[in-house]
């Protein structure tokens, strides 16, 4: 055991001397890791205009963000800020920029017929029973949406939208502004 920790000690100091020779290959990753970390955990608004979504929820990888209020359409793109009810159980996604559809509009009419929901009559999804880690999510509650709230959604499946009483509805203040997508 003793010679394990010490091979392991050995090795690791072989590390640092080739971190500490190579330092120029390693600062660029330990640079992005940083402004990862500090833009999970200090501040997750994204603070260039250009936007890179890695997730399934929409097909464009690569978007440019026009920041600041602009007067939405059903069918714009948007990025927004998370506060909805799954802070209490995922913290990390508080305050987290998402990239969607607006699909509803204030004074729209959102139905929910079993796990079937609509806007105007017009189906635009299905709320799935259970989140990854199989906690149950509900579908969003039936209404007519107030003035300053939208109606967002992806185009996956899987997407985390306004389909879901935890996500719910996005207020006019969380939009951080419209996306062109690019690719």
């Amino acid at each position: 055991m003793n010679t394990a920790l010490s091979r392991f000690a050995a090795q690791f100091a072989d590390f640092l001397r080739h971190m500490r020779v190579r330092w120029y290959l390693y600062l660029p990753i330990f640079t992005v890791w940083g402004f990862a970390y500090a833009r999970m955990f200090v501040d997750p608004t994204p603070r260039v205009p250009v936007l890179f979504n890695w997730t399934p929820s929409l097909p464009y990888v690569v978007a440019l963000v026009q920041y600041g209020p602009h007067p939405l359409q059903r069918g714009d793109y948007i990025v927004f800020a998370f506060a909805g009810e799954a802070r209490a159980t995922y913290p990390g996604l508080n305050g987290q920029p998402f990239f969607k559809i607006v699909r509803g509009l204030p004074g729209d009419t959102v139905t929910v017929s079993g796990r079937t929901v609509a806007v105007n009559g017009q189906v635009v999804g299905t709320a799935k029973t259970h989140t990854f880690d199989r906690r149950p999510l509900d579908p969003i509650a039936p209404t007519v949406i107030p003035p300053g709230h939208y109606y967002v959604q992806g185009t996956s499946a899987d997407s985390f939208d306004s389909r879901y009483r935890a996500s719910g509805l996005v207020r006019a203040e969380q939009v951080l502004g419209t996306v062109v997508p690019l690719f």
